[in-house]
């Protein structure tokens, strides 16, 4: 009897690892793409909405489709951080073409993080976001697993300059001390 009970309890064990595995295949997915090119319409029917560095938008009434943007900053985004609060961090999958990266986490507070972030000029380039260049976040459902519609994103993009600016600040950064320096040991001869 004790080996039928615990032969039941495996198979029901096993059978709640294959359901919850089956369900993340379910998840509903977000997209983003440069519009040049990538994306599956260029602007679409309504054109780019332009955004600044902090912006917020609402996932389409059926829950998925595309929503169009324009980065009218003025600044090259190296990240996008976007927050929402109606899917856990766990039920949703990304799929990017503009980054190095995408991560997902939940915050303190409940929300979840979906943070981009990273640029490369190499092979295969990751050129974040230009100032001026259009992309598209797009919601997909997966196997009926859907963003609930009107779900509200805050987004903000990062703009931290290149490295190459870095190592030019640091250059001058070290030429002004050494002036500095020179300055001050004539003063004290």
């Amino acid at each position: 009897m004790k080996i039928s009970q615990i032969s039941a309890l495996t198979l029901l064990l096993v059978l709640g690892s294959a359901l919850a595995f089956a369900d993340s295949m379910n998840d509903p997915k977000i997209i983003i793409h440069n519009v040049a090119g990538n994306a599956p319409q260029s602007c679409g029917p309504k054109g780019c909405q332009n955004v600044g560095i902090n912006f917020s938008f609402q996932v389409p009434k059926f829950g998925k489709g595309f929503l169009f943007f324009t980065n009218a900053s003025g600044k090259n985004w190296t990240s996008l951080t976007l927050i929402e609060s109606a899917v856990p961090a766990a039920d949703i999958s990304c799929k990017q073409d503009v980054f190095l990266s995408c991560s997902i986490k939940t915050l303190k507070n409940g929300s979840v993080e979906i943070l981009l972030s990273g640029v490369s000029r190499g092979a295969n380039p990751h050129s974040g976001i230009l100032a001026g260049a259009s992309f598209d976040i797009g919601f997909a459902c997966v196997k009926k697993s859907c963003w609930p519609g009107g779900t509200q994103f805050t987004a903000h993009a990062g703009t931290a300059p290149e490295p190459g600016t870095v190592a030019l600040m640091v250059t001058g950064l070290g030429a002004i001390i050494s002036r500095r320096k020179k300055w001050m040991s004539r003063l004290k001869a």
